[in-house]
């Protein structure tokens, strides 16, 4: 499998881009807690060189640009069968909706704890396509966030899921 990367430029700062033949396997944030040894990212190409980058980079200027809601691309995360059940509950989240820790805690049942979900939401590769900014504290406080809680922030402002802050404070 050929794996592979690129650096798109959007509004809040450069993602990196990673995808092998079947699709993406990750999106990342520049000191992004979880991201892997950008050894295993493959060589870097540009993303008119690479058609299977432009699909994402579309899809993802449509998105900042308040124009898509949801992704349409084959995403391929890589985890355990734990990450994926939590991953598949989080690619559920409406967007401009948010939800909590606890509540995913509820949905996954078992002895499954909101901080055990805390743990697979923030190992989730697919930032933004995968909506991990979606969750937020029980008592709606922004909470860690692998991009950075500013980034949160403005994610959620631009799906309406918060008040967004006055100009100029971004």
């Amino acid at each position: 499998m050929s794996t592979r990367h690129t650096i798109v430029e959007t509004p809040i700062g450069p993602l990196t881009l990673v995808r092998d033949d079947d699709g993406i396997t990750g999106v990342y944030y520049p000191h992004h807690w979880t991201r892997p040894d950008p050894a295993t990212f493959g060589p870097r190409v540009e993303a008119a060189d690479d058609r299977g980058f432009d699909g994402i980079a579309a899809q993802l200027g449509e998105y900042f640009a308040g124009e898509r809601r949801e992704f349409e691309l084959p995403l391929t995360p890589h985890g355990d069968e734990g990450a994926q059940r939590v991953w598949k509950l989080l690619a559920e989240i409406p967007h401009g909706r948010t939800t909590t820790y606890g509540e995913l805690a509820r949905r996954v049942g078992g002895d499954v704890t909101a901080q055990e979900i805390g743990g697979f939401v923030g190992a989730n590769p697919l930032s933004i396509l995968i909506p991990c900014h979606r969750v937020v504290g029980a008592n709606g406080k922004l909470t860690g966030y692998a991009g950075g809680l500013k980034r949160k922030q403005r994610l959620l402002e631009l799906e309406g899921a918060i008040p967004a802050e006055p100009a100029g404070l971004w």
